[in-house]
């Protein structure tokens, strides 16, 4: 039998629907803007690269995701070391910026941000053997290592000044090895991260030690007068009441956040 090669008129109106549909869909696609957003490659577990996928994930990454989908923007990511980050955004090379950046008044004055998005502080982290160590102040005399760029750093400039050997290391992985290799006799850095370490390669080697230090709060970054502040944080307040902030917030830290 021969098939016909004329279409019925009902085939012809479902087929001019579904590219009248594609088009639309591909249009508003096309009309979504890409916007370059930068992070950090290794602050763990806010930001680090999969071993598997090749593709940067953490608490952090779910949030900008899932903000930009809220916000009506596609995220063009790119990773820097922390020290380049706000230079990045006020420059406008990069539009947002999302990587455990603290919010400052010296920061606010060259780039805005966003409402805050999670509370952190500073902590300090020596090795298991160490048992002289409690205080911020038990560190004076002592070699010490933090994060070039970090408010960690600024924090010790101002407690000890001359009256410890600060040394600050351009990553979160120098720094720890530094600690594991007797190079200093402790690190101080963010709270969550340092946390994170002695729970998970500094196990049995390291641990956390004394008070939370400045309280701090997180926030997404943006250049001065970016059009993105608003819609995300429209966005930010609509996760927190529809309760997808404290899921993404329970997948990376083991617990939902504390009630505000």
């Amino acid at each position: 039998m021969t098939r016909s090669t004329h279409a019925s008129p009902l085939l012809k109106q479902s087929a001019l629907a579904a590219a009248l549909g594609l088009g639309a869909a591909g249009s508003a696609l096309a009309d979504t803007p890409r916007v370059n957003v930068v992070t950090d490659p290794s602050f763990v577990p806010f930001e680090m690269m999969d071993p598997e996928t090749g593709e940067m994930i953490g608490f952090d990454m779910d949030i900008i995701n899932e903000v930009a989908e809220r916000a009506g923007f596609e995220v063009n990511l790119t990773t820097m070391e922390f020290a380049g980050i706000i230079p990045a955004v006020q420059t406008g090379s990069q539009e947002i910026a999302i990587a455990g950046v603290t919010i400052t008044e010296e920061r606010a004055q060259i780039v805005d941000f966003s409402d805050p998005y999670y509370d952190s502080g500073l902590q300090i982290i020596v090795r298991a053997d160490n048992d002289s160590v409690e205080t911020i102040e038990d560190l004076e005399g002592m070699s010490i290592a933090t994060r070039i760029g970090s408010t960690s750093y600024d924090f010790l400039q101002e407690q000890l000044g001359d009256r410890a050997d600060i040394t600050p290391y351009p990553g979160n992985s120098d720094m720890y090895m530094a600690l594991l290799g007797r190079n200093v006799d402790a690190a101080f850095y963010d709270a969550p991260n340092v946390a994170y370490f002695s729970q998970t390669r500094g196990e049995g080697r390291t641990k956390v030690v004394g008070p939370l230090y400045e309280g701090q709060q997180y926030g997404i970054v943006f250049h001065k007068g970016s059009q993105w502040v608003e819609p995300v944080n429209e966005a930010l307040a609509e996760m927190r009441e529809d309760g997808t902030y404290a899921e993404i917030y329970e997948k990376w830290f083991g617990e939902a956040p504390s009630e505000e």
